[in-house]
């Protein structure tokens, strides 16, 4: 896999007059930008269609209906933003844990070695994600993989890489995960916070081929489930029945627009960690996923004598103050500002896709 390092910024190719008006909709001094029609519809569309994305046989035509266009002007504008770098991909937000397994892990990295040691990180097949961090711990990665094994093999070579042992921080309970961005202001909110748990599911080989081509998004076509079953072996309701279901158990987070948050706008994140008594951690958490502002919350595990944190929420934002003024009302709504904390704001975008379970 070839390795790309995004600047802060602007994505390659990225058209500047859109990215600015979806950054800032309001304008300098609240005043509303002259943005085009099209811009407008773009806007529309990315922020309605993150989730929800109609489960019929023509799913851009009924995008279109509800603003007054067509199924190929929907096709044609996520095109557009998909080339622009806005917006990744049109499909599926898998849970991890229902497909195989996942970590994020961080290493300690002489700042001279980051970039060397971020771009072996990065060609890896198993990192989706890759940020430097501001910490001791200064470069954050997430792994997933079919089999537990293989990320195990992935931590030791970047611990030969890297001269550090990685921290290896599972997941144990997520309260709000990947829901997506308001770009009016605040993140979606579920309508409620539950902790998930699932685990492993036994695919059969159709499901595995259907899963290995929807990791990287939908076909941007006017019968998407149809191109997906003639690709695997499938009629087109059957695509759209295992959809469902895959959604009904929570297998699915969410089906839409996936973004580019930092090339909408939400240039800052910071990951704030807390170290949670274990028998509050799970009651704190689920309060912590419902405060507007967090995108998301999840428990993972400590790392003895190395790592003593296990309460995990993020938060983006557009500007660095912001995002900690979130944290600052979450501190003092929950009364948490007696347990052991840190904020780690991310630096340089390494690697960003989706995850990979399943190959062609």
């Amino acid at each position: 896999m070839a390795f790309h390092a995004f600047p802060e910024r602007t994505a390659p190719g990225l058209q500047p007059r859109s990215l600015e008006v979806f950054a800032n909709p309001a304008g300098k001094g609240g005043h509303k930008q002259a943005a085009t029609s099209e811009e407008t519809f773009e806007f529309d569309l990315i922020n309605r269609w993150q989730r929800d994305l109609p489960l019929e046989t023509e799913p851009f035509q009924k995008m279109g209906e509800a603003h007054g266009r067509s199924g190929r002007d929907v096709l044609a504008a996520l095109r557009r933003l998909r080339r622009n770098g806005v917006v990744s991909r049109v499909g599926v937000v898998l849970t991890p844990s229902a497909f195989g397994f996942s970590t994020l892990a961080a290493v300690r990295v002489a700042p001279e070695q980051l970039d060397e040691v971020a771009a072996f990180i990065s060609r890896m097949p198993e990192v989706n994600h890759n940020y430097a961090r501001e910490h001791d711990y200064n470069l954050w990665f997430v792994l997933t993989a079919p089999d537990r094994a293989l990320i195990e093999a992935a931590l030791r070579s970047i611990g030969e890489v890297s001269g550090c042992v990685p921290l290896d921080l599972p997941m144990l309970s997520g309260y709000h995960i990947d829901l997506g961005f308001d770009l009016t202001d605040l993140p979606i909110k579920s309508t409620r916070a539950v902790a998930s748990r699932l685990g492993p599911m036994s695919l059969d080989p159709s499901q595995r081929r259907l899963l290995a081509e929807l990791q990287s998004g939908l076909p941007l076509v006017q019968r998407p489930f149809a191109r997906l079953g003639s690709m695997v072996g499938m009629h087109e309701g059957e695509v759209i029945e295992q959809l469902r279901q895959w959604l009904a158990t929570g297998a699915i987070r969410r089906l839409g627009v996936v973004v580019q948050h930092h090339e909408l706008g939400f240039r800052a994140n910071a990951m704030c960690v807390w170290d949670v008594p274990d028998d509050e951690v799970e009651t704190v958490g689920l309060q912590m996923a419902s405060i507007p502002g967090v995108n998301l919350c999840y428990r993972r595990a400590r790392v003895a004598g190395r790592w003593p944190y296990n309460l995990y929420c993020m938060i983006h934002g557009r500007e660095r103050e912001a995002v900690l003024g979130v944290r600052e009302s979450l501190v003092t709504r929950l009364s948490i500002d007696h347990f052991p904390s840190a904020v780690l704001f991310s630096g340089r975008r390494y690697k960003q896709c989706g995850a990979r379970y399943a190959e062609r």
